[in-house]
Order: structure tokens, then C-alpha cells, then sequence
């Protein structure tokens, strides 16, 4: 199964609308695909199998999802009552090499300049096959959630360039997170030490707070 790109947002948003309240099951069925038992080996087969019923092209590489669009594609689990249950992962951050680094180049904000959030149905007893895609919506950062976005960004780029990486905790930033991203500890990057000195570290992803997500979804939805 492979769709051609779509031609417009409008043909993007009313191709995730066709995907509305359908099942993994589902899906996995149409794109003639087994579906996993759980995610814990698949983390990305949910957002993968999305893409693969939309049209995207850009896989994992820096640009968006649907770049002749200007369009990221983010999935997001929510339980019954619309909240989000984990955050959402952005990009990798850059650990090293980040003399000249500015806001309005960076992937943060080039992957969060216009978003198609599509929620998925979510709670621990639910099984994978039976979890349910949510209504989409298109997202663009207002004025107040993109000084909030770049606050944190900055400051935690100011704290990578100081060497201060590993004092970094997830609870640093409003809006935006810096947290550990590897396939195991043995994955180490450079990074900037304390003392100006190249260490090695497990590499860091941007993610945005379930805070910030919820209050996209409840001004969107009216929840």
C-alpha cells in the first residue's frame, strides 16, 4: 500500500478524517500489514502505519512529515476523557557542534510550525488491535504558545552549551522537555562537558508536556 503525497492541507485533513474511529485492527487490515502483539518492540508502528495511510515521505528525517506541505505529523494517546497520556516526542536535540544555533532555525521549530495531530484511543487494558483513531485537527502555535516554546528551547540550549546537560530533568521548560532518547545505554553522542570538554552522553529528544498538548486538544474539542 502506498498513497501518492497529498496535494493540499485540505486533502491531508480530510484523508486523516477518513481514518476517524476506525481500529488498529483495521488499518493494519487495509494496508495488508500484521499488526504487533504490543508496542513494546514497535513504538513507532502506530505513528508508521499513519503515515503509511496519509501519504507521508519524510520517515524520521529532520524536515516534516509532508514537507511540500510544511505539515508534522504527530500522533498523540488520550485517554476517556481526552487528556494526553504521555508527552510527544519532537526531534532530537543537539548536543554538540551548536555555535549559532538560533530559534528560528531550529527543528523545534520547523517540526512545530504546523501540525496534524490525530489522537489515539488509549488506556492499559485495551489491547493494540482495538485502539481507535481520534478526530485530527491542524495546529499552529499561537503567539503566546511559541514564546513559551522558545523560552524553553533557549534555556535549554543555554544549559547544553554551559556543560550542564546531565543536570537537565524532565521537569525543566513550561512547555518543552529535554529527555534521554536511545535505543539502550550502550548509544552514547557528544555532548558538551563542564568543563568545555568533549563527554560522551545518551543522546537527548526534544518533547513536548502533556500540559501543553492538553490544553491544544481542550481549546480545539471544548473539553
Amino acid at each position: 500500500m502506498k498513497l501518492i503525497p497529498p496535494g493540499s492541507e485540505e486533502q491531508l485533513l480530510q484523508r486523516a478524517e477518513q481514518l476517524a474511529g476506525l481500529s488498529m485492527a483495521e488499518l493494519a487490515e487495509i494496508a495488508q500489514i500484521q499488526i504487533p502483539k504490543d508496542l513494546r518492540r514497535d513504538k513507532g508502528w502506530i505513528g508508521q502505519m499513519l503515515e503509511l495511510h496519509l501519504g507521508a515521505e519524510a520517515g524520521s528525517k529532520p524536515e516534516q512529515d509532508f514537507p511540500e506541505l510544511g505539515i508534522e505529523l504527530k500522533t498523540i494517546p488520550v485517554d476517556q476523557l481526552g487528556k494526553p497520556t504521555e508527552t510527544t516526542f519532537v526531534c532530537v536535540a543537539p548536543l554538540y557542534d551548536i555555535l549559532g544555533l538560533s530559534w528560528e532555525s531550529s527543528s523545534v521549530r520547523n517540526k512545530l510550525s504546523r501540525v496534524l495531530w490525530i489522537p489515539i484511543e488509549y488506556n492499559r487494558q485495551l489491547p493494540l488491535a482495538e485502539r481507535r483513531v481520534g478526530t485530527p485537527l491542524i495546529w499552529s502555535p499561537s503567539a503566546e504558545e511559541e514564546r513559551k516554546l522558545r523560552q524553553d528551547w533557549e534555556e535549554l540550549m543555554e544549559m547544553i552549551a554551559l556543560g550542564e546537560v546531565e543536570s537537565i530533568t524532565a521537569r525543566t521548560g513550561q512547555a518543552l522537555q529535554l529527555r534521554p532518547k536511545a535505543a539502550n545505554r550502550k548509544a552514547l553522542t557528544r555532548a558538551i562537558g563542564s568543563d568545555g570538554q568533549t563527554i560522551m552522553t545518551l543522546p537527548r529528544g526534544f518533547y513536548l508536556k502533556t500540559q501543553f498538548t492538553h490544553e491544544i486538544l481542550k481549546r480545539h474539542f471544548m473539553l
